[in-house]
């Protein structure tokens, strides 16, 4: 009976690490960005990329289809990122909630600018 012993053993090991490789690829970290043009305000943005990298360039290029100057202005794992305007100037930032990712890029934009409103927020993950 000790094989059989050693048989089960092995089978509830491999279902276990299955189970946590399952779990494990469901909470993966997700990736956003928003880019801007601070001359024209237009924006790309992009959520749920598996890097950073990926989401910084996928709103980079969506931002150039409408403007040359565009930059990443702020990128956010598993959270929300926002970007506020005002006549001159803008800031970003980012937080675990939409609300306070847009209450924190006006409070960015208001250092810089008066009547900063948010132009662009978008949210990666399950938030």
């Amino acid at each position: 009976m000790p094989h059989c012993t050693q048989i089960l053993s092995a089978a509830l090991v491999t279902i276990a690490f299955l189970t946590g490789a399952g779990a494990t690829a469901a909470n993966a970290d997700s990736f956003g960005a928003i880019a801007l043009s601070p001359a024209t305000g237009a924006t790309g943005w992009s959520h749920d990329y598996a890097s950073r990298w990926e989401a910084e360039e996928v709103a980079q290029s969506h931002c150039y289809q409408h403007a040359g100057d565009c930059r990443v202005a702020i990128w956010f794992k598993n959270a929300c990122g926002a970007v506020a305007r005002g006549p001159d100037g803008w800031g970003a930032d980012w937080a675990s909630g939409r609300g306070q990712a847009k209450r924190a890029a006006i409070a960015a934009c208001s250092n810089h600018s008066y009547g900063c409103e948010v132009i662009r927020w978008q949210c990666s993950g399950a938030y």
